[in-house]
């Protein structure tokens, strides 16, 4: 494809509608789960509203390292599918609460890698833009020094791409070929290709 053939780059403006548009949509998906979740880097918090006349003996919930199933019994699962990252069952809790509106289930999931964005909880229901998360400085604060440093990393290299720039190691990789070419201004670079 030559330069005149590719599409132009959307302007800031086109972007922004583009994102709004594509946020609506996920809105629009996500609304129509019968559970709502939220996630930090190291793990995921699921509630499902159920009757507020159901008590624990009334459900079936179960919690393995790659899936999980919640449902009333007798009733098809109000959750049931594969993780899309694996988790750590023996840290993982469920309760019944009670809320303003009735009950629901509340489950929370410790990720096994606390460095993955889920895009959704099972591999069945539609998928979130991880790319946009922004998570909560406080919450990095919270993290190990590798693990914050990786994620800082990872977020610096999704705003690189998100501005066409390179990323940490391809900004590496072009300056470590600017010094060799420096060093070595005998040899001909014409024809030399990132990779």
């Amino acid at each position: 494809m030559s330069s005149s053939e590719r599409p132009a780059s959307p302007t800031p403006s086109e972007r922004e509608r583009l994102d709004a548009e594509a946020r609506k949509k996920e809105e629009a998906e996500q609304a129509t789960l019968p559970y709502k979740w939220t996630q930090r880097i190291e793990d995921v918090d699921v509630t499902i509203p159920i009757p507020g006349n159901l008590k624990a003996k009334d459900l079936i919930v179960e919690i393995k390292k790659m899936r999980i199933k919640a449902q009333i019994k007798g009733q098809d699962p109000l959750i049931e599918g594969d993780f899309p990252h694996p988790i750590m069952p023996d840290e993982c809790t469920w309760t019944l609460e009670t809320t303003p509106t009735g009950k629901e289930i509340s489950i929370h999931l410790d990720k096994q890698y606390k460095s993955e964005w889920w895009a959704h909880v099972v591999t069945t229901a539609p998928k979130i833009d991880v790319t946009k998360i922004q998570p909560e400085n406080s919450k990095l604060s919270d993290l190990d020094g590798e693990t914050r440093g990786m994620v800082e990393k990872m977020m610096y290299d999704q705003e690189m791409k998100r501005q066409g720039k390179p990323t940490s190691e391809e900004q590496q990789k072009q300056d470590m070929l600017k010094k060799f070419m420096a060093q070595h201004p005998e040899m001909d670079f014409s024809q030399a290709k990132m990779g």
